[in-house]
């Protein structure tokens, strides 16, 4: 008997290791799903550079899993962007539970990484996003031109190191043990950068400031020295934290067993304690916690569940039905046609996607002033909207605040605001957010669940949302995606989204020095990515 809504295998995580495994189950005929909350890629998507990957010579992070991603594809894995809520891993057929709905599978691999982990020392909470960070391709560059200390003597904290150069004045990194944890390859790299300083045996006591950072206190254990670093009067500092992760197990913690650190305790083959049940990746228990080593563990995962998902197909009399996939889909030699310069080929099949979906049409309504940044956003969204006929562009005659502009707003087709807004322009990490903006201002927009949609109906009174960005962090859409989400289902709010590398007006406004940045009403501020259901706990 054939299911055409079984899988034989859900992947929890779009990282390496998921990906690998997904390419592996995928080409081995079965039928395989990956869910990710975020984005496609993982924590490496932040890394720019990547030259330690076996017959890779050299690239960004993002470039690398992409690849790696339409390889999983292109031998039929399917994807799927929810959070996933709970598991129900008991019995033959299993549960995934996830925000647009629930799976059923016949195997799960959980593959959700790790996220930075916070150290602890005196004002690390207090100043994080105010000169406290842990993302360097997010933040490097709101420091340009000043000092940074850099906590950590791992992979990160040195390769992260000489990334930050590029932005700083000088780079002090701060190192608990006698010497770097790392290869001595990529410790070498840091230790002998002219712009780089390397203190062994030493560890932040404290950092202290006003709005932002103006003094650090760090400590040699060896000799008992106390060294205070006091800013230029008028001038800031950054700290940068590399000091390891923690294992994104909350989803399992009440399932699998974990070890005293909170990894997955596994066997060789990936298999938890239970049955039908593996994990792949930074979450599991091991030495190194390297690309290469998560796509090791997605493939070995992956193998040991195609021995599983026949023996319970061979079992239940059951066989999960691959769909059937249009030429354009099934042909990776034949892949969209792109159309503009902004927009590549699997970026456009991802518009026409979403556009076919969309129930209503949208005005792009424009406020440009002379800025060539103002040409690029008009030949930006004019691009998207030549793409479909549910999109059309307007030039707004009534004047936007010259100093927010250039910015498009989302309309309804009559031209009444949506409350969704983005100024700038809405690439890189972004565009992902504005595509589902515009998705969730049309309808049927991504599907909530009942408590969230009353929390938002709660919310009666005028509310004006500001979430600052970059469009190179990895961590701002999930913010924006929960903000827009918000907007277009209450009308009583506003969501604003900035490139602040535009706006430095609200940059220094609300002493910016981490993204991403969420102002309530002009006044609460709060740092870091949030899914919707935080955001709600914030504002409601």
């Amino acid at each position: 008997m054939r299911n055409e809504k079984l899988y034989d295998a859900v992947i929890v995580g779009g990282g390496p290791a998921g990906l690998t495994a997904a390419l592996y189950l995928a080409r081995a005929r079965y039928r395989v799903l990956v869910i990710e909350k975020e984005q496609f890629g993982g924590q490496i998507t932040i890394t720019s550079e990547v030259v330690n990957y076996p017959g890779v010579g050299l690239a960004s992070g993002a470039e690398l899993t992409e690849t790696m991603r339409r390889q999983a594809e292109d031998f039929g894995a399917e994807f799927l962007l929810a959070e996933v809520t709970s598991l129900a891993p008991d019995g033959d057929i299993k549960t995934v539970l996830t925000t647009k709905g629930e799976v059923q599978c016949f195997g799960i691999i959980v593959a959700t990484g790790a996220h930075p982990r916070m150290i602890g020392f005196a004002g690390e909470a207090e100043f994080r996003g105010h000169g406290v960070a842990y993302c360097a391709t997010c933040d490097g560059e709101f420091f340009t031109g000043k000092e940074i200390f850099v906590v950590g003597g791992g992979f990160a904290a040195a390769e992260e190191s000489v990334f930050l150069t590029k932005y700083a004045k000088h780079v002090t990194i701060l190192v608990r043990e006698e010497d770097f944890t790392c290869a001595k390859a990529v410790a070498d790299e840091a230790r002998n950068h002219p712009k780089i300083t390397v203190l062994y045996e030493t560890e932040v006591e404290s950092v202290s400031g006003d709005t932002a950072l103006r003094t650090i206190r760090y400590r040699n254990n060896a000799t008992g020295e106390v060294t205070e670093y006091h800013a230029d009067e008028g001038n800031t500092f950054g700290v940068f934290v590399f000091a390891g992760y923690e294992p994104e197990t909350a989803l399992i913690q009440d399932i699998v067993k974990l070890n005293e650190y909170g990894y997955v305790i596994t066997d060789s083959n990936r298999k938890t304690n239970i049955e039908g049940l593996y994990a792949a990746g930074d979450i599991c228990e091991k030495n190194l916690r390297q690309v290469v080593t998560a796509v090791s563990d997605g493939a070995i995962a992956a193998t040991e569940l195609e021995k599983y998902a026949a023996a319970m197909q061979k079992k239940t009399g059951i066989t999960p039905e691959i769909p059937k996939r249009s030429k354009a889909e099934t042909s990776a030699q034949k892949p969209h046609v792109s159309d503009s310069r902004f927009f590549s080929a699997e970026v456009c099949a991802q518009l026409d996607s979403v556009f076919s979906k969309m129930e209503r049409s949208l005005v792009l309504k424009l406020y440009l002033d002379e800025q060539p940044l103002s040409t690029e956003l008009k030949e930006y969204v004019e691009a998207m909207a030549e793409r479909t006929d549910k999109l059309s562009v307007q030039l707004a005659e009534n004047a936007e605040s010259e100093e927010f502009r250039p910015c498009v707003r989302i309309c309804k087709e009559d031209g009444t605001e949506t409350g969704l807004a983005f100024h700038g322009v809405p690439g890189g990490h972004e565009f992902t957010s504005f595509v589902l903006g515009l998705y969730n201002a049309a309808g049927p927009g991504q599907p909530i669940d009942e408590q969230d949609k009353a929390d938002i109906a709660r919310i009666t009174k005028p509310m004006e949302i500001q979430v600052l960005v970059t469009l190179s962090c990895t961590m701002c859409p999930e913010l924006v995606t929960a903000v827009q989400k918000i907007a277009a289902e209450n009308p009583n709010v506003t969501a604003e989204v900035y490139d602040v590398n535009h706006f430095l007006k609200l940059r220094e406004q609300y002493h910016v020095m981490s993204v991403p940045c969420l102002v309530v009403d002009g006044e609460a501020v709060s740092f870091g990515k949030k899914n919707l259901r935080q955001v709600l706990d914030l504002i409601v």
